[in-house]
């Protein structure tokens, strides 16, 4: 992701808790609280920036900001599956305060990965357009 947006013009900020240690100019680091990393990222995305995350929420988020929203899967979120998702979201997290338990992200993969950098090159391409 990096070198695409480098070459591409596009700065890159990453950020995460101080438990992750994260090679990058650009990064910001935030304490260990709940939601801590998730309002770093929406307080510093504007329209047309990118968000790579599996946070449902927080890609609704970026989404309501303008911004595109990616999954590490290569998903790329649109509005109109949003109140899909966030259901789902919903029912899972009562399922679990109930005592229920859900099976958590499956391993990655090779096709993950191709997948999540062709989504961010179309995405970096739609980004640069709007520019």
């Amino acid at each position: 992701m990096q070198k695409h947006s480098e070459r591409l013009g596009f700065r890159l900020l990453t950020v995460a808790s101080i438990d992750h240690h994260i090679e990058n100019a650009d990064h910001i680091v935030v304490g260990r609280g709940r939601d801590a990393a998730d309002f770093a990222v929406i307080n510093n995305t504007a329209a047309g920036d990118i968000v790579v995350t599996q946070d449902w929420g927080l890609a609704a988020l970026a989404l309501g900001k303008g911004a595109f929203a990616l999954a590490p899967s290569g998903r790329i979120y649109c509005e109109q599956s949003m109140d899909f998702l966030l259901n789902e979201r919903f029912w899972k997290a009562k399922h679990r305060r109930a005592g229920g338990r859900s099976k958590g992200p499956r391993a990655r993969t090779a096709e993950d990965d191709s997948r999540l950098e062709q989504s961010f090159l179309r995405l970096l391409a739609l980004a640069g357009s709007a520019r």
